[in-house]
């Protein structure tokens, strides 16, 4: 199996970054500086070879008619100097003149000639361990045309070139290596700020859930950083609190039935008893196993539907006749409490599962007169949104519910206070089933409630017509 490496750190990458740049901008400002020079030379080397030239050109033609003065002329035609040698050929190539022994006569016939001086015909030429740079130029007179080689050494130049690239590398070299580890050290300093948040990061453990990171201690590039992680803590913190009060809660509800379990039969069994005892005992335990059993198939069902694994079949429902048909099934409860139904709104069409649609409302019907004080109504209203969604309300009269509960109702085993969870005979689990059912037909439930009454609000996708 391969192994991925790990990717590189964020000093390395940054390092890596400024190495790379800093010996880009160096080599660039070295390769600039030579070239500079190299041209400066070039400039002073077609200068000086001009100002030859010129001399002897000069000299050709005012001494062309006396061999020996010209001859004179031609050797005193140049002084101050260093390092300048010339000659005179016939456009043949024969030797006229020549200002030391050094001979250039293949690099006249070889060289392109230029008619007076030109700067781009300028080369540069090796002759054993010199180099030279030189220029070949034509020069016509009333008796004879003439080829002019002038030649400069160019061993300083070079000399200087060499040592001057050599020290020039050296400290490109020692510019890299000292910025690359001043930036190692200044990106080193500058992840302290992480290195704490990691520390702090670290010391966050379950039992100090409420721990937050300063956003005011860190630098400004942090700042996003460390609220995204204050609210992923704020929402894990919740999320925990809710699952150690569902472990509580799940614990209370199943110890009940299990205790009057144990009890009824421990009771039982300490004496010999009629036949008709033993059948109410065991009728006793059967209501409390059915009781735990709907409590398991409640809470697997929404531990599959939170997990997506129950798909709705979804079909067009009309809201008037649901209503009425949940009405019939709820009307001998709602007469030995006393409570009228009333439908009010539109009827509408609208997507859902249909025995999701019809469970979600029954837990609302059934949760509304569980609460709703005797000779009371409930009113089921349908109505659509501005978002273009059908909107179920289910109102009902009664005591009012604090705010402070409210964005709690749908956690399972969660009830308001005690006078509440005395009434009633469920597990806890009737609205979070509600919620379920909404969200895994697409919709979404709210509550609201005030001094006159309590309403759930169940939004589901409407059919256009």
């Amino acid at each position: 199996m391969a192994i991925k490496s790990r990717p590189l750190s964020l000093t390395m990458r940054v390092v890596l970054f400024v190495a790379v740049t800093v010996i880009a901008c160096l080599t660039l400002v070295a390769t600039l500086i030579n070239s500079s020079i190299k041209h400066h030379f070039f400039q002073q080397d077609s200068s000086e070879l001009h100002v030859i030239n010129q001399s002897i050109e000069l000299v050709l033609r005012q001494h062309y008619k006396s061999n020996l003065k010209f001859k004179n002329e031609l050797s005193n035609a140049v002084a101050g100097h260093h390092g300048v040698y010339y000659q005179v050929n016939t456009a043949k190539g024969d030797l006229i003149f020549q200002s030391s022994e050094r001979d250039f006569s293949d690099f006249v016939m070889s060289a392109k000639a230029s008619t007076g001086f030109n700067r781009n015909n300028i080369t540069s030429w090796q002759n054993d361990t010199h180099t030279y740079r030189a220029l070949v130029s034509n020069l016509s007179t009333e008796q004879q045309q003439y080829k002019i080689t002038t030649a400069i050494d160019m061993s300083f130049h070079l000399h200087f070139l060499n040592q001057f690239q050599q020290s020039l590398w050296a400290i490109m070299f020692g510019s890299a290596v000292l910025i690359s580890l001043v930036a190692w050290f200044a990106v080193h300093q500058g992840l302290n700020p992480l290195r704490g948040l990691s520390q702090k990061i670290h010391d966050i453990q379950t039992n100090k859930m409420d721990v937050r990171l300063d956003e005011n201690k860190v630098p400004i590039e942090l700042v996003n950083m460390v609220q995204s992680f204050n609210s992923m803590l704020d929402r894990l913190q919740g999320e925990f609190i809710r699952l150690s009060n569902f472990s509580s809660d799940i614990a209370h509800e199943l110890r009940t039935p299990l205790t009057n379990i144990i009890t009824q039969t421990q009771v039982g069994l300490s004496k010999k008893r009629q036949l008709e005892e033993y059948q109410e005992l065991l009728f006793s335990n059967l209501e409390e196993l059915e009781r735990l059993t709907k409590m398991v198939s409640d809470m697997l069902w929404l531990a599959k539907t939170q997990n997506g694994l129950i798909k709705p079949v979804q079909n067009t429902l009309k809201s008037h006749d649901e209503i009425e048909v949940l009405f019939e099934y709820f009307d001998a409860l709602a007469e030995d409490s006393l409570i009228a139904f009333n439908k009010k709104g539109q009827n509408l069409c609208f997507y859902c599962d249909k025995l999701h649609f019809r469970q979600l409302l029954s837990n609302l019907l059934s949760n509304a007169i569980r609460y709703a004080p005797k000779g009371s109504s409930i009113t089921v209203n349908s109505e659509m949104t501005t978002a273009e969604k059908i909107c179920i309300s289910v109102i009902n009269t009664g005591e009012r519910i604090p705010s402070e509960h409210l964005p709690y109702l749908f956690d399972r085993f969660y009830r308001p206070d005690k006078s509440r969870q005395r009434h009633s005979d469920g597990a806890g689990l009737g609205l979070a089933i509600v919620k379920a059912l909404a969200q895994a037909n697409g919709g979404d439930i709210e509550v609201s409630s005030n001094n006159q009454t309590t309403s759930f609000k169940v939004y589901l996708k409407l059919v256009k017509s």
